[in-house]
């Protein structure tokens, strides 16, 4: 059960990659969509143009690019930032990935938003490390194009977010919380059925689809069994 560019997808298994034979192992094994990052060391930052145009050119997947310049949740350099995102845009990108908690305001990220209009977007897991959880999600709700939350529920991951997940996927649909939940942040297996049981249909896997963690490409067989696992909402721990 593929995703097609801009059809939703009940059941969403979203690959990180960060390079074209990522890519073609995720569309292989199944993955729906893929988020497109570069430097894993630094949690996610933007890939080159060059990359983004090698992934495009040789998968036919929604793709969702990071943009992001430093680790962490305040941009090193906002204008270089956007000037990237309008290059990537220009490229071909429609969809991205981006999140920043400046004083928890959403300056930076309206700024961002200006360099690409009409794009689908995700609020990544910056809000797991904001001092005010609640008052991030009022501050992005209705921000537009967005139509996706990443989170784990904690900024230590899912195992220690289970609580807030349960929350907020029950709050769906209200004010502040009618982006779709994406859950991903050290997800594991045996975490899946308990989270289709809450509601949640969209999962998030970089590391686990990885034999030998981030220095190791993305495995086919690993993705088919995240596949395979997110459709029938079981499986075994992890």
């Amino acid at each position: 059960m593929r995703g097609e560019k801009g059809r939703h997808v009940s059941k969403r298994a979203k690959v990180i990659a960060t390079s074209a034979q990522d890519a073609v192992a995720a569309a292989a094994g199944g993955a729906d969509r893929l988020e497109l990052a570069g430097d894993m060391a630094a949690d996610g930052l933007t890939p080159s143009i060059e990359e983004f145009a090698r992934i495009r050119a040789a998968v036919h997947l929604p793709l969702r690019v990071m943009l992001r310049d430093r680790d962490g949740f305040v941009p090193r350099d906002l204008d270089g930032l956007c000037a990237t995102a309008e290059r990537l845009r220009a490229e071909g990108a429609e969809e991205f990935v981006l999140g920043f908690l400046p004083g928890e305001d959403m300056e930076a990220v309206r700024t961002v938003l200006s360099a690409i209009p009409g794009c689908r977007w995700t609020f990544h897991r910056a809000l797991d490390n904001a001092a005010d959880r609640n008052a991030v999600r009022a501050a992005i709700d209705g921000l537009p194009g967005l139509d996706t939350v990443l989170t784990a529920g904690s900024p230590a991951g899912v195992a220690s977010g289970l609580e807030v997940l349960a929350t907020e996927t029950a709050c769906a649909g209200r004010p502040g919380f009618r982006p779709q939940i994406l859950v991903g942040g050290g997800l594991k297996t045996h975490q899946v059925a308990g989270l289709r049981a809450l509601g949640v249909d969209g999962f998030h896997v970089g590391g686990m689809v990885r034999t030998g963690g981030w220095e190791t490409p993305v495995d086919t067989g690993l993705v088919q069994e995240w596949r395979r696992l997110v459709d029938a909402g079981v499986g075994a721990a992890a």
